[in-house]
């Protein structure tokens, strides 16, 4: 009896052992299917989904489920992220591998139409805006984009004389440069959008840096001046228009009042030329009364004596006041 229990037991305990292996594996084989079925794309990003390595599909952001065990992949591309590139110099810690390159100094030395060299530095901001070409059309995208970013900015650059990529013409460069960039790019199936290119530090080389500094603030200085004058002028001359306008409109208002007085003057003239015609000793008469009326009060105290008389002494009052016998 012993010997069977015994025999029993030992069976017992073979058959359990294979039941908890494998109810083990079961449990890690759902685990590892449920590590492999599902995964997040991010709110910036859309993952594109491979099939045994073939262009499958591409999602959005959110939970995602996939075939598991390495049968699905997934690319995620940050198509809502603006990237950017720059060139002649580095900013450090990015995240984009191809955002700046080593060679700096090369990219930034270039010479312009007039055969003067400049050294140049740019950047160039863009977003993936087509997943399925960014990742399989081109190889290695970053570099073919730089590499292209380099010779449509050495072209336009090319074109131009040292004058114009140095001062005035900055902003021409940077919208042609901007619109060759996108038709290489679209020509290339780069699955990029370009949103700007943006000159940096645009300088001559360094040899002859301080001579052309020079140059620019004598240029400067000449454009100061040159605005000091014009302020001037816009002061001075619009005061001496108005003068000169004042004085113009003064005259004709004095002109018109000494007319208009002519005209008075003629037309009372008339008026008493007529009366004389009709009246002639009568309009005499009055005309020598008014004058008299307008003079005589103006000569002061006189006296007016009739012209036979030979003395004027009766008509005086003499005081004999504090006279003397």
């Amino acid at each position: 009896m012993n010997n069977e229990f015994q025999a029993w037991f030992e069976k017992w305990k073979r058959d359990d052992h294979r039941v908890v292996t494998l109810v083990a594996s079961a449990v890690v084989l759902l685990i590892l299917l449920a590590l492999t079925s599902f995964y997040t794309v991010q709110a910036e990003s859309e993952g594109v989904v491979l099939r045994f390595g073939k262009y499958v599909k591409t999602v959005g952001p959110g939970l995602r489920f996939k075939f598991p065990f390495g049968i699905d992949r997934v690319a995620f591309v940050p198509v809502k992220r603006q990237l950017k590139q720059e060139f002649g110099f580095g900013s450090r810690g990015a995240t984009n591998d191809t955002q700046y390159s080593e060679e700096q100094e090369q990219e930034r030395n270039m010479v312009t139409g007039d055969l003067n060299a400049a050294s140049v530095e740019w950047i160039i901001q863009f977003r993936i805006v087509e997943p399925q070409l960014y990742l399989f059309k081109v190889r290695e995208p970053g570099v073919t984009l730089r590499d292209i970013s380099e010779s449509v900015m050495r072209t336009v650059v090319g074109d131009r004389t040292v004058d114009e990529v140095i001062t005035i013409g900055r902003q021409e460069i940077e919208a042609e440069a901007l619109s060759q960039l996108q038709a290489v790019v679209n020509k290339y199936e780069l699955g990029l959008s370009i949103d700007q290119v943006q000159l940096k530090n645009v300088n001559p080389p360094k040899p002859v840096q301080n001579s052309f500094n020079e140059v620019n603030q004598a240029q400067q200085q000449r454009e100061q001046m040159i605005n000091i004058a014009n302020g001037e002028y816009n002061k001075v001359v619009p005061r001496a228009s108005g003068e000169a306008e004042q004085k113009i409109q003064a005259a004709e208002g004095y002109a018109l009042k000494r007319v208009n007085e002519a005209e008075g003057d003629v037309a009372r003239f008339n008026a008493v030329l007529a009366e004389y015609v009709k009246a002639p000793e009568v309009t005499k008469r009055r005309i020598y009364i008014e004058t008299m009326q307008k003079v005589v009060p103006q000569l002061g105290r006189k006296i007016i004596i009739d012209e036979t008389a030979s003395q004027i002494l009766p008509l005086l009052q003499l005081s004999t006041e504090g006279s003397q016998p």
